[in-house]
């Protein structure tokens, strides 16, 4: 199969886990390496952040850390309880008596925030000092990519990667087509698959499953039931955003994200699961289905990149969309219908940050997609020249992502002024 080694590469790469918000875990991530580099206690820090880290940092918990926030937080409760080694999933072990030391370290004032002027989306660099020592990191492009250490001004890792290139370190994503990925889905061994994207269907259901259990963040999944929305749509819309209300208010179960986003990965996920338990699908199918719909997500976001001022949910939301008319019989026609009937109708939903109200946008966006799946299997779409539509899925994919990577550059700025006027 062509390009097969290609596809599996993409999927262990982008379905990996991660313990709460990815942009807060980046920056324990580089506190908990940068305290590893310097072999104590930091005495003080110096943060360097992009813009969309700031935004994605802003307002969101961070995990395990008794429910504070911030930049400061993130970076001290690495420092002080993190597993450099664990990667996305490096507060997983922090106990009640680090939240204690955390919450003192941070009323020392220790910790100095600026923000980084670079054209990078993603961009963490992390300063610590202690008994007349020094020790930094850098992360660029990537939420676990150290471009960067140093102990005492001498260089122990050095990588060279360009700020504008967040494919550096990833596997080629040029060739992806939704044709192609459609091929691959329905041909690729199931064993080669299993593996990732089981982990996903686990780990996903459970923090969802959660978040309808009990009370988190604004509770979106649960009024979204509450308002008489049940069968399938129903289901979908209030268990995709019950997840979210559990991770962006710090509950400690991991994701598996796609695209550097726990959102995107539930989005992208539960709705596939959820039309599969309700219609019988045997495991196998479902399998494919959820490589259908993460690759799809990917497509999109390649063009898009990491972090942007488009939220990344839409992107999610279509390629759950399309696997569920993949699921239910619907052909290549109907599944590239599915793809252009949602982004025709929420794209530019734009991203301001990690917090709450990402679950409503979740619900939102997945409604979209399930609207989009059943127009396409009722041979309903928009046509070309109607918007940003154009006359085949792969034009309209690359017009979608020029509107959000070029034309709202300007937008990502506004966000980010606005949110830190507050």
């Amino acid at each position: 199969m062509v390009n097969e080694e290609k596809y599996i590469s993409i999927l262990k790469e982008e379905l990996v886990p991660a313990l709460g918000c990815t942009e807060p875990i980046a920056l324990a991530l580089a506190g908990a390496k940068c305290r590893q580099l310097l072999g104590s206690e930091a005495e003080r820090i110096e943060v360097g952040c992009s813009g969309n880290i700031i935004k994605n940092v802003k307002a969101v918990v961070v995990p395990n850390c008794g429910g504070l926030k911030g930049i400061e937080a993130a970076v001290a409760v690495g420092m002080l309880a993190g597993n450099a080694d664990a990667d996305l999933e490096v507060l997983t072990k922090v106990t009640e008596e680090d939240v204690v030391r955390v919450k003192a370290y941070l009323k020392k004032k220790a910790v100095k925030v600026e923000h980084i002027d670079t054209e990078a989306k993603l961009e963490i660099a992390v300063r610590m000092f202690a008994g007349g020592h020094e020790a930094y990191v850098r992360l660029l492009n990537k939420h676990t990519n150290f471009v960067d250490m140093s102990k005492d001004g001498k260089v122990l890792f050095h990588k060279d990667e360009a700020p504008a290139l967040e494919s550096a370190s990833l596997t080629d994503r040029s060739f992806l087509t939704v044709d192609g990925i459609v091929d691959f889905a329905e041909n690729v061994d199931i064993s080669l698959i299993e593996p990732t994207i089981s982990v996903q269907i686990e780990n996903n259901i459970r923090i969802c499953n959660e978040g309808l259990e009990n009370d988190w963040g604004a509770s979106v999944g649960k009024t979204v039931l509450s308002g008489g929305m049940y069968g399938f749509m129903g289901r979908a819309e209030a268990l995709a955003a019950a997840g979210s209300d559990a991770r962006m208010s710090g509950c400690s179960m991991p994701v598996v994200i796609n695209s550097g986003s726990g959102n995107q990965g539930i989005t992208v996920s539960i709705p596939v699961i959820e039309y599969a338990r309700e219609h019988n699908v045997p495991e196998e199918k479902l399998i494919r289905a959820l490589a259908l719909s993460n690759l799809l997500a990917i497509h999109q976001k390649t063009e898009i990149g990491i972090l942007s001022a488009y939220c990344g949910v839409v992107c999610a939301a279509c390629g759950a969309g399309a696997a569920v008319t993949w699921l239910a019989g619907g052909n290549r026609k109907q599944i590239e219908e599915t793809v252009v009937n949602t982004l025709a109708t929420i794209s530019g939903m734009v991203c301001d940050g990690a917090k709450p109200s990402c679950a409503g946008k979740i619900a939102v966006a997945v409604n979209a997609a399930m609207i989009a799946h059943k127009m396409a299997m009722s041979n309903k779409s928009y046509h070309s020249g109607e918007g940003l539509v154009k006359d085949d899925v792969e034009k309209t994919i690359s017009t979608i992502g020029t509107l959000a990577s070029v034309g709202m550059k300007d937008t990502d700025n506004v966000i980010l002024n606005q949110m830190l006027e507050d």
